[in-house]
């Protein structure tokens, strides 16, 4: 029993010890949205950054912001 307590001591302070993630990715300096394009959301992946415009456009960024991919989405 005190072993199990010494090891679940030595787990938590292991844990605490690491540093924790970056909570919000690194965005570029600028990104040029399309003409009219209104942006309703943003999320991130690990070397991209994806904008749902308004009128139902998937906009992938790079993360230098130069557009990589559009798709049309069908939005309810």
């Amino acid at each position: 029993m005190i072993l199990g307590l010494l090891v679940l001591i030595t787990l938590i302070v292991i844990r605490f010890r690491t540093p924790p993630a970056a909570a919000v990715p690194t965005l570029p300096a600028a990104i040029t949205l399309p003409e009219g394009a209104v942006p309703q959301a943003i999320t991130a992946g690990p070397g991209w950054f994806l904008i749902v415009t308004q009128d139902g456009r998937a906009l992938v960024y790079g993360p230098d912001g130069a557009q990589v991919s559009e798709s049309t989405l069908t939005l309810p």
